[in-house]
């Protein structure tokens, strides 16, 4: 099942600047060949559930590795059976409406 995810991992007991955990986690997404788009926030992911799933947890296991002694993780995510949808066609639909209105 196809699934798009919102995805925030933030280390904790690591000081502030969290930049160099949150480029490994995009280094195992690319790496990982998923389709991803960083944010201000976080990361959309989209994907194969196990795939992206899998993906999560091996940024969690890099992570540690990297000293974080705990990460706490939001994830939002959804699933469509009806369609394939993606995260480009999510956007488009809302900026059409958007572009139709001016």
């Amino acid at each position: 099942m196809k699934i798009i995810v919102d995805f925030c991992l933030i280390p904790l007991g690591v000081g502030t600047s969290l930049s160099p955990y949150i480029a490994e986690c995009q280094r195992i997404l690319e790496h990982l060949g998923l389709k991803h788009e960083l944010h201000a926030y976080g990361t959309n992911i989209e994907g194969e559930w196990e795939a992206v799933m899998d993906a999560i947890k091996r940024c969690h296991v890099r992570i540690h590795e990297m000293g974080a002694p705990r990460i706490t993780t939001t994830i939002k995510l959804g699933s469509r059976v009806d369609q394939d949808q993606s995260m480009e066609d999510k956007v488009n639909s809302v900026e059409s409406l958007l572009n139709s209105q001016q």
